[in-house]
C-alpha cells in the first residue's frame, strides 16, 4: 500500500497533509470553512492534480455545512485558484452536480476520492509491465500518494513494480522552483524503501546520453482530446530529450485529468505564480531581491512525443486518446 494519505475527511473537518513542510515535519492541518480550503489549494498546501480535485470536492461539503452558501457560490471561490489542473473543476462539478440535485454531498465526494483511489491502483497495474526488472525510471515533480491520495500515478507503476519484486530503481528529478521531486517524491521512495537518486533537473540530459534511463515516466494535469498535456514546468524538456535519445516516454492519469473540452495543448490555461519562488526558497534570498523573475508553474508537451498514456483502461497510444474519449462521453 502506499505509505501516506495525502488527505482525509471526518466529523465535519477536512484534514490535510501540509506539503509544504516535507520532508521536514509532517504537520497536517485542519480546514472547517470552504474559504480556508480554497487557500490551501491556492498556496501549495495541497498539491497535485488529482489531490486538488479531491480537496475541493470536500470542500464544496464544507460550503454546504459550515458556510452554508450556494452550490454555484462555492463553486466559483474553489474555481478561481488554480486554472491549469482539470481534476479540480472535475471535483467541484461532481459535488456541484449532487447539491444541485438535492442528494447527499458528502457521498458524491467521498465516491469521488474512492474513484480517484481506484484508479490510481489500475494505473500501477496497467503500468508495472512496462517496468522491467532492475529498470531506472525518470520522474518528474511528484505525482505519488500526496499528489493523488493514495497509490500516485507516474509512482503507481513504480510502486507495483517494486511489490512484485522488479527492483526498479527511480531518478528523481529535483523539480525546481518547488522542489517537489526531492522534498516530496523522495520522501515517498524513502518511506517504502525503493532505491532512488535525486538528481538536478539539468542533468537528465546527461542521464539518457549515458544510456543510464530506461524510460520516463511522468503525471499530468490537463490533457487534451489530441494528447497534448500539461504537467510541471520542465516536462517538455524531458519529453524532447526522451524523444532524442529513443527512451520511452509515459504519462500516467486517471480520467479526471483528461479534458475532452479541450482539443490542442495551445487551449490549456497555464497558470503563472509569484516571483518569490524563484528568488527565494524556504523564505531564504537565492537571487539579487530586485530581479525579475517568471515563474510558469507547468509547460505543454506536444503528443508526438508521448509513447503512450497510462489510464486505469490500460495503456494507450496518442492518437486513441480522441477515441477513448468520445467512447466514453458516449457511455460506452
Amino acid at each position: 500500500m502506499a505509505p501516506v494519505n495525502a488527505l482525509w475527511f471526518s466529523g465535519g473537518t477536512l484534514s490535510v497533509i501540509d506539503q509544504r513542510k516535507l520532508p521536514g515535519e509532517k504537520v497536517v492541518l485542519e480546514l472547517s470553512e470552504v474559504r480556508s480550503a480554497a487557500e490551501a489549494i491556492r498556496n501549495m498546501t495541497v498539491r497535485g492534480a488529482p489531490t486538488i480535485g479531491v480537496a475541493a470536492a470536500y470542500a464544496m461539503v464544507l460550503a454546504q455545512t459550515k458556510d452554508h452558501l450556494s452550490a454555484n457560490e462555492a463553486a466559483e471561490i474553489l474555481r478561481a485558484t488554480r486554472p491549469t489542473a482539470n481534476d479540480l473543476f472535475v471535483g467541484v462539478e461532481t459535488v456541484r452536480s449532487a447539491w444541485e440535485a438535492g442528494g447527499d454531498v458528502l457521498a458524491a465526494a467521498e465516491a469521488y476520492r474512492a474513484s480517484i483511489v481506484e484508479q490510481c491502483h489500475a494505473i500501477g497495474v496497467h503500468g508495472a509491465p512496462l517496468i522491467s526488472k532492475g529498470a531506472h525510471v525518470l520522474t518528474h515533480c511528484n505525482a505519488g500518494a500526496l499528489a493523488t491520495v493514495e497509490w500516485g500515478t507516474a509512482l503507481a507503476p513504480i510502486r507495483v513494480a517494486w511489490h512484485e519484486g522488479r527492483s526498479p530503481h527511480v531518478w528523481v528529478d529535483e523539480t525546481r522552483p518547488l522542489l517537489q521531486g526531492s522534498r516530496l517524491t523522495a520522501w515517498e521512495l524513502r518511506e517504502e524503501g525503493i532505491p532512488h537518486t535525486i538528481l538536478a533537473d539539468n542533468a537528465a540530459g546527461l542521464l539518457m546520453q549515458r544510456k543510464r534511463v530506461d524510460l520516463v515516466i511522468v503525471g499530468a494535469d490537463r490533457i487534451t482530446r489530441s494528447g497534448d498535456f500539461a504537467n510541471k514546468i520542465g516536462t517538455y524538456e524531458k519529453a524532447i530529450l526522451a524523444h532524442e535519445h529513443g527512451v520511452p516516454f509515459y504519462v500516467a492519469a486517471p480520467w479526471s485529468t483528461f479534458d475532452p473540452t479541450l482539443e490542442s495543448g495551445n487551449d490549456i490555461p497555464i497558470e503563472e505564480r509569484g516571483r518569490e519562488e524563484v528568488l527565494t526558497f524556504a523564505g531564504v534570498s537565492s537571487a539579487p531581491a530586485d530581479s525579475a523573475a517568471w515563474n510558469p508553474a507547468f509547460d505543454v508537451t506536444p503528443s508526438r512525443l508521448v509513447t503512450g498514456f497510462i489510464t486505469p483502461e490500460g495503456v494507450l497510444r496518442p492518437e486513441d486518446v480522441r477515441r477513448v474519449l468520445k467512447r466514453r462521453s458516449e457511455g460506452g
